[in-house]
């Protein structure tokens, strides 16, 4: 293989490529119809021509038999006032006409059929053109949505690499954390806040005890207090247990009162 051969259908194959990736269907069926319909306009100029020229055609053979008859009654006339060589004159005319005539009949027909033709033709024409303008549309609006499905589905296999798309996702994410920062940082605040008026309203332990010891006490006190004077009389000739009552001094019991006090305070 030479190598201008070689050359010369890579150079057509590089053209073919090209041609064929610059094909845009939509725009190459608008222009296909539109070159239908300057053909229909081409055909109809031509079966107008046509249809002239037939009846150019069917003018002229008239005008030849009008030309025969009046050349046969010249003839006739002539041989009747004794003109013989006028009648003969008259006869070669006509039959110049007749052969005329004979000869735009058979163009007239010829014609006639070429009329024929051209308008089927035109007809056909039309009712391709408006069936190409019907699959036209269809054929555009499959197209479009072909191409749109196509960037669809190039868009949604590039959103993974898509720099974009990474950033927008990044900063959802980072909105998110920050959101969930926010909200911890809300219930730690409330809960110290509810910690803080919680260790307020609750008593302490201390004064819990202090109150315990109290009730303690009290209880103590009023368990050996002495009887009443009217209970000493009617127990006059009871005879006392062998142990000894001791009185209870209440003073005693304040220092110590006073004491555990001053040892709470200084915890």
């Amino acid at each position: 293989m030479g190598f201008f051969d070689r050359l010369s259908r890579l150079l057509r194959a590089n053209l073919n490529d090209l041609v064929n990736k610059a094909e845009d269907p939509v725009k190459i069926l608008d222009q296909s119809v539109a070159d239908m319909q300057a053909d229909l306009v081409k055909l109809r100029q031509a079966v107008a021509i046509a249809i002239a020229s037939q009846k150019r055609l069917g003018n002229q053979a008239e005008q030849s038999e009008s030309q025969i008859s009046i050349w046969y009654e010249r003839a006739q006339l002539a041989l009747q006032k004794g003109e013989e060589g006028l009648a003969r004159e008259a006869l070669t005319r006509r039959k110049s006409f007749q052969e005329s005539a004979t000869a735009l009949s058979n163009q007239l027909q010829a014609q006639e059929g070429q009329v024929e033709m051209l308008k089927r033709s035109l007809v056909a024409l039309e009712g391709k053109i408006a069936e190409a303008r019907t699959k036209k549309d269809m054929l555009k609006a499959r197209a479009q949505a072909a191409q749109a499905q196509q960037q669809l589905q190039s868009a949604v296999g590039n959103l993974g690499t898509n720099s974009a798309m990474e950033a927008f996702e990044r900063m959802e994410d980072k909105v998110e954390a920050l959101e969930a920062n926010s909200q911890a940082a809300a219930e730690l605040a409330g809960a110290d806040l509810e910690s803080q008026f919680a260790a307020l309203e609750a008593p302490s332990d201390v004064d819990n005890e202090l109150d315990l010891l109290r009730q303690q006490l009290k209880g103590g006190a009023e368990a050996v207090a002495l009887p009443s004077s009217g209970e000493m009389s009617s127990k006059t000739d009871q005879k006392l247990p062998n142990e000894e009552v001791e009185a209870v001094k209440v003073a005693e019991v304040d220092a110590d009162l006073e004491e555990l006090k001053r040892s709470i305070d200084k915890l």
